[in-house]
């Protein structure tokens, strides 16, 4: 067996062990694991494309939500000379995982220090330091509205003026919620939506729809404005979508 052979072995077996995984915790709380399924390549390829845009300076990036790590090794290849990577995992034994993956990935043998994982909440997070690209994989659609606007504007602080903010949703939750959830849950998920939409109008940049994943989901590009007279954490009022 040559090793191509063993390294595709071994990216499947990984892909399996993490599948298996990420059922777990999502059968232990569904709400804050948000998905049956970790990221496909598709996925993780479109919420890592400001990182790879960028790849010809040092960038500081912040990964939230990493679960078992399918962006993160997106990622790791991506970050150029001098870069670095937080990650923000509140799930104890997803940020274990990733705390492996850091101390064994090839490409950071010798770059130790460049990747640190944060076992917390990412309201919580205090690194001391602002980000050019900030990578959710929080599942945002979960949470409480005044969670959400918290999460939103923490992001919105902690990115450079300029700097951009990923995240996804997956398509056609809105439709099935409708169908399923009780009245209650139906209002929250609305709230939920009228955040991010404010959020999607002042700051988004693009939107693309990732059909290639498990299940479809739609990919957000968001830019902290360079220059402006409101609060980071504010939606402002009358941008461009």
């Amino acid at each position: 067996m040559d090793d191509r052979t063993t390294s595709h072995h071994r990216v499947l077996a990984q892909r399996e062990a993490d599948g298996w995984m990420f059922l777990i915790e999502a059968a232990r709380d569904l709400r804050t694991t948000g998905a049956i399924a970790p990221s496909g390549e598709a996925l993780s390829r479109a919420l890592t494309e400001p990182v790879r845009a960028q790849a010809s300076r040092p960038l500081a990036v912040l990964e939230a939500g990493a679960g078992t790590g399918p962006v993160t090794r997106a990622l790791i290849p991506r970050l150029s000379r001098g870069s670095r990577l937080d990650i923000v995992e509140a799930n104890p034994r997803f940020a274990a995982r990733l705390r492996h993956l850091a101390a064994t990935h090839p490409d950071l043998v010798h770059a130790p220090g460049r990747v640190n994982v944060h076992e917390t909440l990412v309201e919580r997070l205090d690194t001391g330091r602002r980000y050019d690209v900030i990578v959710s994989g929080l599942p945002l659609t979960n949470f409480a509205p005044a969670q959400v606007e918290r999460i939103m504007a923490r992001f919105m602080d902690l990115l450079h003026p300029g700097g951009t903010l990923t995240y996804f949703a997956y398509v056609g939750t809105r439709r099935a919620r409708a169908l399923t959830a009780s009245r209650a849950e139906a209002r929250r998920h609305a709230a939920v939506d009228e955040v991010m939409a404010a959020y999607q109008r002042a700051y988004a940049t693009g939107r693309w729809t990732v059909w290639a994943n498990l299940p479809p989901a739609h990919v957000w590009h968001l830019r902290r404005p360079v220059a402006s007279a409101e609060p980071a954490g504010q939606p402002l009022a009358g941008a461009r979508r």
